[in-house]
């Protein structure tokens, strides 16, 4: 069953209803939103609306859990760009509100449904915009395969509303002790701390520089100049190709710097709350389908102070991660055997070393990363060519989707999510050598792009499958208990997750985000024999999981 949910006329809600074989629509109009979906939500309908972020959040809050949703909005994007329904109507056709981006911070009373007299507004009508996307996926030559993945986003809608409304446990006091600890007592609004000043007197010294302020990137090359030291940026990688001695207290400022300012004392006065950290998730903020986050730096929280993520009394974290993903994925993208033959060893790059192609994991590591990657120069170039005998059909498909990206053409994730089209290397006869140089330099960075887009976008999808397994298994687990009372995902980073779960439940859950991870891998390339592992640790706090 499909159940179609809009406002209009303001607050009214209206609900459409009909069996997902199809048929005509039966509309009905809801006083209660709670009671109504917690009533319809026994026989698990597939919701659909506009946008999760604006429905599902008020629901969380009147404790009701949704089991299926179906997001309008993610999907459009999906279907409105992939080459599996290029040729849809959906896809050809010209652009409406439904194109436009996200607004997160729209308020969930603003009318998504609007009346123009007794007509619905068409290309703001998420029924009409239902029949659309539905033509759409038919008309595929892959139907299959593109609803996997619209019911993957969609899922992962649904997880992003419930991270959000449990929460990450925190303990702003053990973060206290770790700023305190690495940058001294918290200095009042406007000064450094203790361990910046002191370390920046050290580098204003070195410099000659008493003035310096090293947050200037403008004063900072200035300086830099002054005592011979000619470098283009103030990036750290560049900083420590250089050789002098106020180099390595500069690089201790900017990391000192850095948590300031992503983590420091105002990020806890603003993002914790009630001992949880509650970023927003934004699911397929990234090109490639990879989750970004709406403030809080959630996807960036540096080693330093996950410490101060502490399970609740009587609690565990649940961290498991996915053990080299993206190599994996590449593996069995390709049907390569002999990758996938590496990687059933456990540590895939140990495998590639026990076949021979390399001598060390080091460079079994960099010479992978630099075929995802496109890296041509080095260490990796170097080691390009025995890669490439080793494991032909693997090296194959990422070379194949950069020569796609130079010209200028599209490249596609296993469950059918495309990368825009670049430019390719075109340009006019009678161009100029260095316009030649620009638009070929433009096309390589391209065909970077799309060489990497295929694996990492594919990986994403495999995180969105194992994700949705684990929260399908976790409320299974829970038996009617809610959401935040039995064990529930409380994070994810890419390839990571963590469950917060009651200590005695830890083995249980954890056998279930290991099998989890095996249905991915199954949803996603079926009786391939390729092999996800998960890492799984039990821990106090996130700071012991590695």
């Amino acid at each position: 069953m499909l159940i179609v949910l809009a406002r209009v006329d303001g607050d009214r809600i209206m609900a459409a209803r009909r069996s997902e074989d199809g048929g005509s629509f039966g509309i009905e109009y809801v006083k209660d939103l709670a009671s109504f979906v917690a009533a319809e939500e026994r026989a698990t309908p597939r919701w659909v609306w506009d946008d999760t972020s604006h429905w599902y959040p008020r629901l969380l809050a009147e404790r009701v859990r949704v089991d299926r949703c179906y997001d309008l909005r993610l999907c459009h994007a999906i279907l409105r760009n992939s080459e599996l329904t290029a040729g849809s109507a959906l896809a050809t056709g010209p652009g409406t509100s439904w194109d436009a981006p996200r607004v997160p911070d729209r308020p969930a009373s603003r009318a998504l449904f609007e009346l123009e007299g007794d007509e619905p507004r068409v290309d703001a009508d998420p029924v009409a915009e239902l029949v659309l996307q539905r033509e759409a996926v038919a008309a595929s030559a892959q139907p299959g395969r593109i609803d996997r993945l619209l019911a993957a986003e969609s899922a992962g809608a649904l997880i992003a509303a419930e991270l959000e409304y449990a929460g990450l446990p925190w303990d702003a006091a053990r973060h206290e002790e770790i700023l305190a600890d690495l940058l001294g007592p918290r200095p009042a609004d406007g000064e450094r701390p203790a361990a910046l000043r002191e370390v920046l007197e050290r580098v204003q010294q070195l410099l000659e520089a008493p003035g310096l302020n090293p947050d200037s990137p403008v004063d900072l090359l200035r300086a830099l100049g002054r005592v011979g030291l000619q470098v283009t940026s103030t990036r750290s990688w560049e900083l420590k190709q250089l050789k002098h001695p106020a180099i390595g207290p500069l690089l201790e400022y900017k990391k000192l710097a850095r948590l300031l300012s992503a983590n420091g004392w105002n990020w806890l006065d603003t993002w914790v709350r009630d001992c949880r950290f509650r970023p927003g998730y934004v699911p397929g903020g990234v090109v490639t389908g990879r989750w970004a986050a709406n403030g809080g730096g959630a996807l960036q929280l540096p080693r330093q102070i996950r410490g101060a993520v502490i399970a609740d009394p009587g609690w565990k974290l649940v961290v498991a991660d996915a053990s080299q993903l993206e190599p994996r994925i590449l593996a069995a993208l390709s049907g390569d055997r002999g990758m996938v033959q590496a990687g059933a060893t456990g540590d895939l790059y140990a495998g590639i070393v026990a076949s021979g192609a390399v001598e060390t994991r080091d460079q079994a590591k960099v010479a992978m990363l630099g075929a995802m990657y496109g890296a041509t120069t080095g260490e990796s170039g170097r080691l390009m060519p025995r890669l490439e005998r080793a494991y032909p059909k693997a090296i194959a498909l990422v070379e194949e989707a950069a020569r796609a990206g130079e010209r200028g053409e599209i490249v596609t994730t296993r469950l059918g999510r495309s990368s825009p089209r670049g430019q390719g290397a075109g340009y006019d006869e009678v161009a100029s050598e260095s316009e030649v140089s620009r638009a070929r330099n433009r096309a390589r960075a391209w065909g970077r792009f799309t060489r990497n887009f295929v694996v990492q976008g594919s990986a994403a999808e495999w995180a969105l499958c194992w994700m949705a397994s684990i929260r399908r298994r976790l409320h299974a687990m829970a038996d009617g208990t809610w959401l935040t009372d039995a064990p529930h995902l409380v994070f994810f980073l890419h390839d990571e997750i963590v469950v917060h779960c009651p200590a005695e439940l830890t083995d249980a859950v954890s056998e279930q985000v290991r099998l989890a991870a095996v249905e991915a891998g199954q949803l996603l390339f079926g009786a391939i024999p390729a092999e996800f592992p998960v890492t799984v640790a039990v821990v106090d706090n996130y700071g012991q999981a590695k």
